[in-house]
């Protein structure tokens, strides 16, 4: 198991999610971690597609990312 996995976020001061950081201590960007959690880099993530057809992640082992720390 080489996958990294999302341990932290940094919001805004709307509360939207602007990045994570990694297992491996790197800051990536809210689409970079999209883009890896498809490709299968980063493990723990479940994709959905939205109405709109936009997509989202949603961390396996909770509800939302509310429960992730802030980095910042």
């Amino acid at each position: 198991m080489n996958e990294e996995q999302l341990v932290a976020v940094h919001r805004n001061h709307h509360g939207e999610i602007l990045s994570f950081q990694t297992s491996s201590g790197r800051i990536i960007s809210y689409r970079k971690a999209l883009q890896e959690a498809e490709e299968g880099l980063i493990e723990g993530i479940h994709i959905a597609e939205e109405e709109d057809g936009t997509m989202s992640m949603i961390p396996a082992a909770s509800s939302s990312f509310d429960e992730f720390p802030s980095f910042y």
